[in-house]
Formats: C-alpha cells, structure tokens, sequence
C-alpha cells in the first residue's frame, strides 16, 4: 500500500472521478499534526506515540513534524522504523515479554526504557540491559471498567507483585518507574485515577521513589457521533490525582497515545458490491480487512453514504446486517449497523476515524484486501 502522490480536495472528488473498486483510506496530515499538537499542548509530561497504532512513515513524519518526541515501540521492525526516521528519538519498549533476541537488538539500537510484569521477564532485563541510564517500568493491572476491552487479560502484575518488582528494579540499579494501561478505547476520564492512586500505593508500600509514572494508551479517538473524547479533561485529571497522590514525590508524567493521535487522521472508503434483497448489504471491506476492529470493539457510526457521483445518500437511517466481501460467514460486522434506506449498489460507504490500526489488520483472504491510501486536504465528504 503507496500513498498517492496526488493531494485531493476531499473524499468525494476522489471516488467521484476515478471510482475505485477497492478500498481507499484517506489521509489528512493536518489532522494527525493538530491531534499532535493537541497532546503536546495539553498533556502535563512527555507524549510517545504507540507505533503499533499506525506505523506508516507518512503518520510518523508528519508526528516528527508537529514537535512529538519520543515513540512506544512493540518490536524490533517499530524500534528499527523509529531509528530511521527519527534518529535521536526517546524509544520506550513496553511490549512487557520479550524474547533474548528482541532485548539484544533494542540494547543495540540504544533503547533505554522497558517495561515488565513478571520476574521471569524482569532476570531476563537485568541479565541482558546494562543498568546504567536505564529505567525499566513496571506493569500493573486493575479491574477497571470503562474501556473496549480489557488490557490486562494479557498483560499487567497485581498490585501486590508490582511492589516486589519494583523493588527488584530499584536493587539492582535501575531508573525506577511505574506504567500500566486502562484499556483501549477508554471514553471515561476517571478511569486514570484509579490507575495512579494505585501506583502511588505500589510505590509507597515498595519503599521506591518513581522516577516516571507512565499513564499508558487508550486514549480515544472520534468513533461515534454522541460520544466526544474528552482529551483536556482526561489530562486534567491525570495532572491533579498525580499530584494528589504523590504530593512531594510526584514522579514525572508519560502518555502513549496511539488511537487517539492517529484515528482520526484517516476517513475509508468501501463500496456496496450488493445489496441483497433489501436486506443485506455487501462491501468490498469486511472484518478482514481494515475494518478488523469493528469485530473487537463496536461499530464505528459516524458513516455518509455517497452515489457513485457523489451524491449524499438522505434516506431514512434503517439498521441493516452488513457483511463483508469473503467467503467466510465470519465476515459480518457486529450488530446492525445504520445506513440510509436509499442505499444502492455501487454507492461509497465512508467511514470517518478510521486511522488505528485498520493499515496494519489489513489481510488478503480469499483474495481481497487491495487497500490504497490516498492524500486529501480535508475529510469533510
């Protein structure tokens, strides 16, 4: 997948003058410029963008461009990307398991931040990364709700186990520091206090002085039309609780926004390759493909359809089963979902906020998933 070379007003010009018959994410570097900026400005510490998110070079160099910093790497091809492109860049490895391998090339590549959630993970650090200048974070998770879905069925110590981590961490001479992750998606503000007030017991009952306290991702981005990320107000909180729970000990603030940098800097295309009795309506994009995450976390309703012309769609919003275009009965977007009555074959249907992670779940099963990535000034269609 290239981005095109040509800049094109909007959407609509694009799809009504060459029709294509794939799949087509838009990309509008002023908006991942001005999400940028709008961390940069707002958030009370160091930004480090999750590559995982989007790794196109365009999103990356356009990040540098707007001033960010430091990079959230989960592999030895982001840690390599992010050295190429930003070569004195702060490169925080918090995939918590890793293989020798993986530690040995980030040692290489001058990688000077890790974390951890385990002792088993936590020897291989310190038998492989020289402890001088080195922080190693530790992991913890809560039961907290108010996310997509649920960051520490994977990954995250408890509460208890992050204190003897911790320790282990400061003894044997690293920078120590604490990280963990609310969840992805994560629309609701409070769901970072608990997070923090829970570090700052971590720390306490450890007897350690953090030097960083990273709040992790899930920060969101614009997917359903009623539900607004409230970015200031989040970062609002993390300030005030860090500094209540931490009073004189208050460590340094971390962020690694990933969707909520990049969502929503890209708008896709698809096209109705049928609609099926006036019951079903088929696209050329499904849920393998890049709207792989609409299976993990919800349907994303902020959608304008357009005639091959360009003409908007007004018909009466009517809730219908959309499937993709394999051969997998699998492929079905999740519930029904709300499109206008007078939709056609032929028509475009553009989903907006589409930035995370649909380049990257992407596949070519049964023998689709030809997706181009297309320049435009604005994503208004």
């Amino acid at each position: 997948m290239g981005l095109s070379k040509t800049i094109w007003t909007n959407p609509t010009e694009y799809l009504r003058t060459q029709q294509p018959e794939n799949p087509v994410l838009f990309f509008a570097p002023q908006a991942v410029q001005a999400l940028a900026r709008t961390f940069l400005n707002g958030f009370p510490g160091l930004v480090t963008y999750a590559v995982k998110s989007n790794p196109s070079e365009e999103v990356i160099e356009n990040l540098i461009a707007a001033g960010v910093k430091g990079f959230d790497c989960a592999s030895p091809f982001e840690i390599d990307l992010i050295r190429r492109l930003a070569p004195d860049a702060a490169i925080h490895y918090h995939n918590p398991v890793r293989s020798r391998t993986e530690i040995a090339f980030a040692v290489k590549h001058a990688v000077k931040s890790y974390s951890v959630d385990s002792k088993t993970e936590l020897a291989k650090l310190i038998e492989m990364v020289p402890s001088e200048a080195c922080e190693i974070s530790v992991r913890f998770k809560l039961p907290v709700a108010g996310a997509a879905y649920n960051f520490g069925a994977k990954f995250g110590a408890t509460a208890e186990d992050a204190v003897d981590l911790l320790r282990t961490v400061a003894a044997a001479g690293y920078i120590p520091s604490i990280t963990f992750h609310p969840g992805t998606q994560c629309t609701d503000p409070a769901a970072w206090a608990s997070y923090i007030r829970e570090a700052a017991v971590i720390a306490q009952k450890a007897g350690v002085k953090i030097a960083r306290l990273n709040v992790g991702g899930g920060f969101p981005n614009h997917r359903a039309v009623g539900v607004m990320p409230q970015l200031q107000a989040t970062f609002d909180i993390i300030d005030a609780v860090t500094a209540e729970a931490f009073g004189d000990a208050r460590p340094a603030l971390v962020c690694e926004p990933g969707r909520g940098m990049c969502g929503d800097a890209f708008t896709l295309a698809s096209r109705v390759k049928a609609v099926r009795d006036d019951m079903h309506v088929f696209l050329n994009d499904g849920l393998y493909g890049a709207l792989f995450e609409m299976g993990q976390i919800g349907i994303i309703d902020r959608i304008d359809v357009i005639s091959a012309e360009g003409v908007p769609r007004h018909g009466e919003s009517l809730p219908r089963i959309c499937f993709g275009p394999t051969c997998d009965s699998v492929d079905r977007l999740p519930g029904d979902v709300p499109f206008p009555s007078d939709i056609a074959e032929g028509d475009f249907v553009i989903w907006h906020g589409m930035g995370a992670y649909s380049t990257v779940t992407n596949s070519r099963f049964n023998g689709f998933g030809e997706l181009s990535m297309v320049t435009v000034l604005t994503q208004t269609v």
